[in-house]
């Protein structure tokens, strides 16, 4: 990816901005998933203690750091003055002729049914689609998750099946609602 940090950041409603992830964001994110450690649960795999912590943090940014800079990933951040309130990354990135990632997002408790969501959502497909030229991203949903599936809807996404048992979530193998949008 040959564009510039700047050029992957935004203003979203209620004040909040997106930007790329950085290693000085480990207390603030660890902060902000302590915070809303009840409310993603359901929606999360399970995490370890470590994971809430600062350090935890900082060992989880490296490695999506790491991604990024092989092109394989593109981690943000969503931030309200100095607090962070969400992350939304963009995984598994395939070049060649599947042009193609997958999109992973959770938004603070606080600043759901804002609209936070769906523009941040918004914010990363056109993100993808321009700065990093890809021509598809997917995301997928446990089926009782309606808030997420209309922020996805919201954002131009379209539901396109269902997959058994496709991710470890809450400590199981969870069936997920797919979606995807088409770039160009």
């Amino acid at each position: 990816m040959t564009e510039s940090p700047s050029a992957l950041a935004g203003e979203l409603p209620g004040g909040v901005r997106i930007r790329l992830l950085r290693g000085s964001d480990a207390e603030r994110l660890g902060a902000a998933y302590r915070r809303n450690r009840e409310h993603l649960a359901p929606w999360e795999p399970v995490r370890s203690a470590e994971f809430f912590a600062a350090e935890g943090q900082r060992a989880n940014i490296a490695g999506k750091l790491a991604m990024f800079s092989a092109g394989a990933a593109v981690p943000w951040i969503l931030l309200q003055g100095d607090r962070a309130v969400g992350t939304m990354t963009l995984s598994g990135i395939v070049r060649g002729p599947f042009r193609s990632a997958n999109l992973g997002y959770w938004v603070d408790q606080e600043c759901t049914g804002r609209g936070v969501g769906t523009a941040a959502v918004a914010h990363v497909a056109a993100a993808a689609g321009t700065a990093l030229e890809l021509h598809r991203i997917q995301a997928a949903t446990l089926p009782q998750n309606a808030a997420s599936q209309t922020v996805l809807r919201r954002a131009g996404f379209q539901q396109i099946g269902l997959a058994p048992e496709y991710l470890h979530i809450a400590g199981s193998w969870q069936d997920h609602v797919l979606f995807q949008r088409i770039l160009h």
